[in-house]
């Protein structure tokens, strides 16, 4: 009996080489162990995947937002930090997309839904690409949907013939009533709703540029729907006032 029979059994997997002979799987053929990769190569490959998936995650998922206006007051203030879905009205992929030298690397102007979960619908709070300049973000409720008539009389909304009750959310602090023909702040329309397209207007309804100026959104042009306010910064007034507490967590409505 040989020596090697003698030798206990071990649960190295061998693979047989060209020759013949065998290497243990997990070194080489000298026996030398493989060479690890760099300190610098295991960095770069993390932050590669959680760029990747940061990205990924702003855009199917939820996307953050600040508001710089006051045009959707009281509803959302001035320094408001928010959370917008992604997936409110389904599975959104990218398109009309560009390359740019800043972050995020990609900038898409549209999108086309693969799974559809629902419509937008009247009193949404919508992110959208503004249409006369669509490297800007707008923020604004829908009023009117698809088919929708639209028509202010003396700062009242009426949607289909019939007054919007709209009290809860918004704001009107200029007493005084703009002639329709010189502006249409406070007297406008009636228009109809185009299909794939909505009316949407600011809560501080004398103070916000919006479809009474613009026109329409069209439907692939919404980025998602505002959700929640997860910061609120003022920067006014007492230091201990500078940041809105009572705003953390809230849901937007």
């Amino acid at each position: 009996m040989s020596a090697e029979s003698n030798r206990p059994p071990t649960d190295d997997l061998t693979s047989p080489d060209v020759s013949g002979n065998s290497t243990t799987v997990g070194e080489t053929a000298t026996g030398a162990q493989p060479l690890r990769k760099s300190i610098f190569r295991e960095y770069a490959e993390a932050i590669v995947v959680a760029m990747l998936l940061a990205f990924a995650i702003r855009v199917f998922v939820v996307q953050a937002f600040k508001i710089p206006s006051g045009s959707m007051i009281p509803t959302l203030l001035i320094g408001d930090h928010i959370l917008v879905s992604k997936l409110s009205y389904g599975i959104q992929w990218p398109s009309n997309c560009k390359l740019q030298m800043a972050i995020p690397p990609v900038n898409c102007y549209a999108s086309k839904a693969l799974i559809e979960f629902g419509k937008p619908q009247r009193g949404d709070i919508i992110v959208f690409r503004f249409p006369e300049d669509e490297e800007k973000d707008f923020i604004k409720r829908i009023v009117g949907t698809p088919g929708d008539t639209v028509q202010l009389l003396h700062k009242k909304v009426l949607v289909n013939g019939a007054p919007l009750d709209d009290k809860v959310f918004t704001q009107r602090i200029d007493p005084g009533i703009i002639d329709g023909t010189i502006n249409p702040r406070d007297n406008f329309g009636p228009v109809t709703v185009p299909e794939d397209a909505y009316f949407v207007m600011g809560d501080n309804r004398d103070q916000s540029l919006d479809s009474r100026f613009w026109g329409f959104v069209r439907e692939e042009k919404i980025r998602g729907k505002a959700f929640r306010i997860y910061w609120s910064w003022s920067g006014q007034g007492k230091w201990t006032e500078w940041v809105r507490w009572d705003r953390f967590g809230q849901a937007i409505q």
